[in-house]
């Protein structure tokens, strides 16, 4: 199969199997939204960047993972990056930092009036995105960007998210997120071992509203057990490879309908 008959059948098989959105706003409700920057898995595809999502509580932004440049994406929609508060990183391979670095470059010279705090895996990772704008001649970063080293337990809380890092097996220091915002409660696994081995556990300590898992290391259908015993209102898969899709429609008909939904660049999904 090309490139470009990937891409069509990625864009055929999530046209027919995923909706947008959970329900039209109606006043005086409060929504938490989900849009995907980039929904591929470790390498780009025609029409899929990889793994950026953006979540927007109210006036303000967060960013989990940055693999595509970001600023690109919020330019695009018409979102100032002023909007952005904190970028959170679940590890530190290229397919999920690619955009970090001009993110910062451009924060540091040009967006100034941004203020991010950003969490990373490692403070390895820190000192790397220092050199590089080092390399580039320019200053010291500037206040109003601030790094951040991750552990495992509460990570993150501005009064409207509130972040948890747990611990997963991918790499030595990959983490996924519990995020709660609004009422509501969502869980971002990154890249796991394998469901068996790494899939938090925290998602049967609260009741969910939306998981969003990986689809490109192991069949989709390992996730079946895990999920009709947590009962999360809903799942996306993002980060899935080609390969998967047999196993991600067959774990979709396993599940109530419209309960599991496939990412797709550009795709927003209303909590």
């Amino acid at each position: 199969m090309t490139e470009g008959e990937k891409s069509c059948k990625t864009k055929e098989m999530a046209g027919g199997v995923f909706f947008a959105g959970a329900a039209k706003k109606q006043k005086g409700d409060v929504f938490v939204r989900l849009t995907f920057f980039g929904s591929s898995h470790g390498v780009p595809e025609p029409g899929r960047k990889c793994t950026c999502m953006l979540l927007e509580v109210r006036e303000n932004c967060y960013f989990i993972d940055m693999g595509t440049p970001a600023i690109d994406g919020l330019t695009k929609r018409g979102i100032s990056t002023d909007r952005v508060k904190s970028v959170f990183v679940t590890h530190m391979h290229g397919d999920h930092t690619n955009g970090l670095i001009p993110f910062v470059d451009l924060l540091n010279w040009y967006y100034q009036t941004s203020k991010v705090s950003i969490y990373l895996p490692s403070e390895e990772a820190d000192s790397a995105i220092s050199g590089w704008l080092a390399c580039n001649g320019e200053a010291a970063l500037r206040e109003g960007i601030t790094f951040h080293t991750l552990k495992e337990g509460p990570v993150f809380d501005d009064g409207l998210l509130k972040v948890t890092a747990v611990k997963t097996q991918h790499t030595a220091d990959s983490h996924a997120f519990l995020v709660q915002a609004e009422g509501k409660n969502l869980l971002f696994t990154g890249d796991l071992a394998s469901p068996k081995k790494d899939f938090p556990q925290v998602v049967l300590e609260y009741p969910m509203d939306l998981i969003v898992c990986e689809g490109a290391h192991f069949s989709a259908m390992e996730y079946l057990p895990i999920f009709e015993k947590c009962g999360a209102k809903r799942y996306c898969i993002t980060h899935y490879a080609p390969w998967n899709f047999p196993n991600m429609l067959e774990l979709q008909k396993a599940l109530p309908k419209e309960q599991l939904v496939f990412a797709t660049d550009d795709m927003i999904l209303e909590i």
